[in-house]
């Protein structure tokens, strides 16, 4: 597995790379967001590391620009800021995952095999429940004829929630699955992502299919 750090502090830089080397993977350090951009779209990486705050265009105007051109690489954006709304609007730019710093070593390797994971689960044949359609490779979605254009966590979540269609999926089981976060932490993001879910995929249709179920979590079920 081929892994591209974008990370403009050279001893966290550094000390990622080395962990990540001593696992076996194969590690390439950019400095600056406008390489990283450069080397993210040369199709030879499984996963980036992507730092928030960095030089000449930062992370988030790094993963804008990757997802605008159809980058459907699993991105881990590192950052140290820890408010909720920092937090969104890294999820909302398509991160797939984010780390707080400063952060342990063994956390970042758990997210990276997470990541590295789902992504691998992401490339089977397209996944249905009642109307909906998901493609797991290119990341799309369609209700009946109708595209749904969702973020990389939306995305996430709703598949998460067709391949466990019927079944009540706590805010536990959805933080463990979609976001690899302590739950106690980030109910409120959970409950945000699931409210989009619901304009984009619910909003315009008779039929809903995302349901709460009061003091136990969601459902996805018709009716």
């Amino acid at each position: 597995m081929k892994i591209l750090i974008v990370e403009d502090e050279k001893k966290v830089a550094s000390f990622i790379k080395r962990g990540l080397e001593a696992e076996k993977y194969d590690v390439t350090v950019s400095h600056d967001g406008a390489d990283g951009v450069r080397r993210a779209g040369s199709g030879e990486y499984d996963l980036i590391v992507l730092d928030c705050m960095l030089p000449k265009k930062d992370g988030l105007t790094v993963l804008k620009e990757l997802r605008g051109a159809g980058c459907l690489l699993p991105i881990l954006m590192l950052t140290a800021k820890n408010e909720t709304d920092d937090i969104v609007a890294g999820l909302d730019a398509g991160a797939d995952d984010l780390l707080t710093k400063p952060f342990a070593f063994a956390e970042l390797q758990a997210r990276v095999r997470a990541l590295l994971r789902r992504s691998g689960q992401d490339r089977g044949a397209e996944i249905r429940f009642a109307d909906l359609r998901l493609d797991p490779v290119n990341h799309k979605v369609w209700r009946g004829q109708i595209e749904i254009i969702l973020t990389a966590k939306e995305y996430s979540l709703l598949a998460y929630m067709v391949r466990n269609a019927g079944n009540v999926l706590s805010r536990a089981n959805i933080a463990d699955n979609c976001w690899e976060y302590p739950f106690e932490t980030f109910t409120n993001i959970i409950d945000v992502y699931i409210n989009y879910l619901r304009k984009k995929v619910d909003g315009d249709f008779t039929t809903k299919l995302i349901h709460t179920v009061r003091g136990k979590g969601y459902i996805l079920q018709e009716g």
